[in-house]
């Protein structure tokens, strides 16, 4: 069976990685494993019907970080699929692979410092948190709906300027060598593009609604709800603080768009729905609201607010992608469209020749509309006959005056058709006026007009994306993970995880009594402060070597050391006390 990320187009494998498994250490297996330990049985009462079972339907190891091609591999028997991406990667394409029904997975894995929760995208996250839920048809097709939809919204400048204000407080956190200092400015720098915050887009009321579904969603009554959210699903501390009266539980309505939230907090209220089929009755709500249903010069307002590049699609078939400065209109109906550099035109999402953003990099206008010639007809559907009466045609000078008043004068040069439509003309020595007012003079180069009597559609991003380029977003970046090379203390630290992983696998009773009691007694020595490693000496002897704490001296000190909080740093001790409690 082919791998997913093998094929894909370019612009999207670019964002993807290999899955490097060897980078993994042995602590981090054992990160992986409390993790999946505390999660299943709190889940296996608390989730949607299916989860663990989905656990085991998408590849997902309890023991061990699974690899990302066993995720693949299992996904692609119901139908989607996943590839490894490097932490971070732009809104549109993460869009664009749940919309191909591609779980896009960070390599990524969260320290044991931040284990309970980190804002970075991580393999627990995404592997543990989406996974298993996939089997479910209803939320699986929900998915993939709300994706398509997503890379339709209109986003905006300050969605783009939040998203790297996240991404980098997100990275800095979890870098192995981030000062304090460093941090805090990240955290200052999320805070102020969230007080700057002020234009909520169509993306961010469609990010709202993934926020409060498939990352923190929950299902069944209000009183006693199951969850289904990702966010929930990869943090059993947040999840138990859900299940509670102190988070407020609402139904799940397109209201919930207008709830902001903050992804560094918990979250105050979640939405709770009827069933996974809700999910698509609310959502179908907020499809019918965005500008790439409804067009017209409502949406292109829309676009200009929202100051980044969106696509407008003309009756015609023919598309206008940048950053809309202006749009002029007539009793609301769109008679010139202004856009800021760069810009590209576009047929059926594909870049037409030669109309791209090295033609169009310092903008681009045109007048729409019909003209004043043939007032019932659209222009784009003027026979020859009647284009040739309009004295249109390579070679001749003509004058092109419309309804709404603009005149366009120039030579013709090319005639471009696209499914029997008139979509594009080219003039030189061209001027596009309004009464006294010019619009485009004939030192400024060639002029395109593009044909066509309504804006059918308006959505977020270019229409051609690989052909575009990215303008707005920097690439992808995964700065997780650690840039210096482990100290011979970590890397004997690690070897100490390994040999206990060994040794659950190990039936030589004996050799596990030796080594396990060395490892202890040198554990509690050199680090004390290491639970996670004590937790799984503990576990060693009490479940694999079926010992109690008085019949072998270090299993004692292990469990005495364990029990008493003050040993472990403040954030540590409730963690220590959900590992005992997994024993006991």
């Amino acid at each position: 069976m082919a791998r997913t990320q093998d094929q894909l187009p370019q612009y999207l494998r670019k964002y993807c990685t290999e899955h490097d498994f060897d980078k993994y250490t042995a602590r981090d297996h054992a990160s992986w494993r409390y993790i999946m330990r505390r999660a299943v049985p709190f889940f296996r009462q608390h989730s949607v019907k299916g989860y663990e079972e989905g656990l085991a339907a998408t590849g997902i190891s309890l023991d061990r970080i699974p690899h990302i091609d066993e995720i693949d591999q299992a996904l692609q028997k119901i139908s989607w699929g996943a590839v490894p991406v490097c932490g971070f990667i732009p809104p549109w394409a993460f869009l664009e692979f749940q919309a191909r029904k591609i779980l896009p997975i960070a390599t990524d894995m969260r320290t044991v410092d931040h284990i309970a929760y980190t804002p970075a995208p991580d393999i627990v996250h995404e592997a543990a948190g989406h996974a298993p839920i996939l089997p479910d048809v209803d939320y699986n097709q929900y998915l993939a709906y709300y994706a398509k939809l997503g890379t339709k919204a209109i986003y905006s400048k300050q969605d783009l300027q939040l998203y790297e204000a996240v991404r980098y407080l997100s990275d800095i956190k979890e870098k192995y060598e981030s000062t304090p200092e460093e941090i805090a400015t990240a955290e200052r720098r999320l805070q102020a593009a969230v007080k700057a915050f002020t234009y909520v887009s169509e993306a961010a009321k469609v990010g709202r609604m993934s926020w409060w579904t498939a990352e923190y969603g929950m299902v069944g009554s209000l009183d006693a709800p199951k969850i289904y959210g990702a966010g929930l699903l990869s943090s059993v501390g947040e999840s138990k603080d859900a299940m509670t009266a102190k988070v407020r539980k609402l139904p799940l309505s397109l209201d919930c768009t207008n709830f902001s939230f903050n992804i560094t907090e918990p979250q105050p209220q979640l939405f709770v729905a009827e069933n996974m089929q809700h999910l698509h009755d609310v959502l179908h709500e907020l499809d019918d609201t965005l500008s790439y249903r409804l067009g017209g010069q409502p949406a292109l307002i829309k676009a200009i607010e929202s100051e980044a590049v969106t696509t407008a699609v003309l009756d015609s078939g023919i598309a206008i992608s940048g950053i809309l400065g202006q749009s002029i209109a007539e009793d609301q109906s769109p008679v010139f469209l202004k856009y800021q550099g760069p810009v590209q035109l576009s047929w059926q999402e594909s870049e037409m020749d030669g109309q791209g953003v090295a033609r169009h990099a310092q903008g681009y206008s045109s007048p729409l509309g019909r003209l004043k010639r043939f007032p019932n007809k659209p222009f784009t559907k003027l026979t020859l006959a009647e284009l040739e009466e309009l004295k249109l045609r390579p070679g001749q000078r003509t004058e092109l005056e419309y309804q709404s008043g603009f005149t366009v004068q120039g030579t013709v040069t090319e005639l471009i058709r696209k499914a029997e439509n008139l979509v594009l003309v080219t003039f030189t020595d061209c001027r596009v006026t309004r009464g006294s007012e010019v619009f485009f003079e004939p030192e400024w180069g060639e002029f395109d007009l593009i044909i066509g009597d309504l804006v059918a559609s308006v959505y977020g991003g270019p229409a051609d994306r690989e052909s575009y380029g990215e303008h707005e977003i920097i690439d992808a970046q995964t700065s997780p993970g650690r840039d210096i090379p482990y100290s011979a203390e970590e890397r004997q630290l690690f070897e100490q995880y390994q040999t206990v992983r060994e040794l659950r696998q190990s039936e030589n009773r004996s050799l596990k009594l030796e080594k396990a009691g060395a490892l202890a007694q040198a554990a509690l020595e050199h680090t004390p402060q290491e639970w996670l490693l004590l937790l799984e000496l503990l576990e060693l002897g009490q479940d694999h070597l079926g010992l109690a704490p008085q019949d072998q001296a270090w299993l004692g000190a292990l469990q005495q050391h364990l029990g008493q909080p003050q040993n472990f740093r403040t954030d540590d001790q409730s963690l220590v006390k959900h590992g005992l409690s997994l024993l006991n």
